[in-house]
């Protein structure tokens, strides 16, 4: 598998996991250590999806 499809699926997997919380979090709300990971997951897929952007295209 190819970095760039890794980064893909790794981004999938976190846009997937991401509206999970999100829906969780609407419904019953979120705990102090479910939030901080929540924001650790967007951080992460904000970073992910940047240096996606970055690449040059081959």
């Amino acid at each position: 598998m190819a970095y760039d499809e890794m980064l893909e699926r790794r981004s999938e997997m976190l846009k997937r996991r991401i509206g999970e919380m999100i829906a969780r979090e609407n419904q019953y709300g979120l705990g102090k250590q479910e939030g901080l990971f929540l924001r650790r997951m967007i951080k992460e897929w904000h970073q992910m999806t940047h240096e996606m952007n970055g690449k040059p295209v081959i």
